[in-house]
C-alpha cells in the first residue's frame, strides 16, 4: 500500500481529498465535503474546497493549509514531519490528530 505521510502522520495516499484531486472526481469531492461537514462540525466546507495533493507533495493544498498550526510548528523548526520532533509523544497540538487517527503516530514512528 502506498504511503504519503503528512507532517502530522496522516497517510495522504488514502485521503479522500487527495484521491478526489488526483482523479478530478467531483462526486468524491461532494461526498467528502458532506462527510467532513458532519465529522468536523464545519458547515462551511464546500466541495470546491476539496482539493489537495498532500501537504508534503507538490501541488494544490487543502484550504486550511496556510492556517494549520501543526504545519507552522514543524516548518518553523525545520522539521519534515512531527516525527522529527523530540516532543512528539507529549505534543498537545499533534495529539488532536492522533486521538482520531492513532495510525498517524505509527506512521511517523515508521519514518525514523
Amino acid at each position: 500500500m502506498e504511503k504519503l505521510i503528512a507532517i502530522c502522520g496522516l497517510n495522504c495516499a488514502t485521503c479522500e481529498a487527495r484521491i478526489a484531486t488526483i482523479n478530478n472526481d467531483d462526486e468524491l469531492r461532494k461526498a467528502t465535503a458532506e462527510k467532513w461537514r458532519t465529522a468536523y462540525n464545519a458547515p462551511d466546507i464546500t466541495y470546491e474546497m476539496i482539493n489537495c495533493t498532500g501537504c508534503r507533495e507538490e501541488g494544490v493544498k487543502i484550504g486550511h493549509w496556510e492556517m494549520c498550526q501543526i504545519q507552522k510548528c514543524a516548518t518553523s523548526q525545520g522539521f519534515k514531519t512531527c516525527g522529527d520532533c523530540k516532543k512528539l509523544e507529549s505534543c498537545e497540538l499533534v495529539a488532536q490528530v492522533h486521538k482520531f487517527a492513532p495510525e498517524a503516530i505509527t506512521n511517523l514512528r515508521s519514518l525514523n
